[in-house]
């Protein structure tokens, strides 16, 4: 738990913990179309591997983005392509190069297995539910590509579902569905049985209170931060921090300046890592530890002044530190609460397999 006077902490003792835990960030973008260079430490990107083996970090979730265009047949099948020609080029992140290994890693079992031989586990995810198009069929496709959660939407409706950022150049009204639509609270039962998460970050109020509610599996928003603080439609209020707690679920604070602090009235907007460490501290006090982990969101906007790339996650190991949280608290903000999550829907999963099995 935060405390009153900070501690003094030294970068040794820092970085022993660091390198002590399974580090994992829960939301970074790839570079599209891409370049092929995940194992080039490249000033192109924020996340490669050789920047993740030198900054300590066990684990990543490489999420295959599409941004939301029209909601149309001809559009949809065009998405669903790039959807999976960018989970395939995640899964492309494997093997050993340029002294780096890296595994794809579509269960807990194998996170921890990779974390163990000093391997970094990639875990490949979909951001924006309009990759599927109307079609929850290709749900299993996303998983087949080792595929652990899919965000709903990103800025603008889909077919799924209402977002929290409307977009009325596509021509959006402030709601399109009321929150899910009937195919979107399809898609939420069919994740459930594939043992996809339901990601609730760019959803709307709606949305994320009815996915808590149509969800099997305790959903995460994997980058967003505390509306509280910051007051960004994208953030979560109150409301939704206790939904997600008796859900069991998990919000990722992330490191985007403008969900971190409020814009000064003069001057540029900037973040550090205090300001994200403070967000924590807020879902602490509300929720307990359980309930918090840590999101770059790098290669898709995110950056603080200390956490520039993926070199630095050391220093939110620090300021955690400094504040009076012990290894076991930081390792469930670091990775411990979303691989949590991550084997509630592989059980869930599975019992749907047993119970379909008996049923037929």
């Amino acid at each position: 738990m935060k405390t009153l006077h900070a501690q003094p902490v030294s970068a040794q003792a820092a970085q022993d913990l660091h390198s002590a835990i399974l580090s994992l960030d829960s939301h970074i973008d790839i570079p599209w179309p891409d370049r092929g260079d995940a194992f080039e430490d490249t000033p192109l990107r924020k996340v490669d591997l050789p920047k993740m083996q030198r900054g300590g970090m066990s684990a990543g979730c490489f999420v295959a983005y599409t941004g939301q265009g029209p909601v149309t047949a001809e559009a949809h099948q065009q998405v669903q392509q790039e959807c999976l020609a960018m989970l395939d080029a995640i899964n492309t992140m494997q093997g050993t190069h340029n002294g780096v290994t890296a595994a794809i890693c579509p269960r807990v079992a194998d996170i921890r297995a990779a974390h163990k031989k000093g391997i970094i586990a990639v875990i490949p995810a979909v951001e924006n539910g309009y990759g599927m198009g109307e079609d929850p069929a290709l749900l299993r496709a996303f998983r087949q590509r080792g595929a652990r959660y899919v965000t709903l939407t990103h800025n603008g409706h889909n077919a799924l579902a209402d977002a929290a950022i409307h977009r009325p150049s596509l021509g959006d009204a402030p709601q399109k569905h009321g929150g899910l639509s009937a195919l979107g609270r399809e898609a939420v039962r069919e994740m459930n049985r594939l043992g996809l998460l339901v990601d609730v970050s760019h959803a709307s109020k709606q949305t994320m209170l009815q996915a808590v509610d149509a969800s099997a599996t305790p959903v995460v928003a994997s980058h967003s931060c505390v509306r509280t603080l910051c007051d960004h439609p994208r953030n979560l209020d109150d409301a939704q921090l206790d939904a997600l707690k008796a859900s069991g679920g998990l919000i990722q604070i992330t490191a985007m300046p403008a969900f971190l602090k409020p814009k000064p009235e003069e001057g540029r907007r900037s973040a550090g890592v205090a300001d994200l460490v403070d967000h924590i501290d807020y879902v602490v006090r509300r929720l307990g530890p359980a309930y918090v982990g840590i999101s770059s969101d790098f290669d898709g906007g995110g950056a603080l002044e200390d956490w520039q790339d993926a070199t630095q996650g050391v220093n939110i190991t620090a300021e955690l530190m400094r504040r009076g949280y012990d290894q076991s608290e930081i390792a469930a903000f670091w990775g411990e609460n979303f691989l949590r999550l991550l084997e509630k829907a592989e059980q869930v999963a599975e019992q749907s397999e047993i119970t379909a099995h008996h049923a037929g």
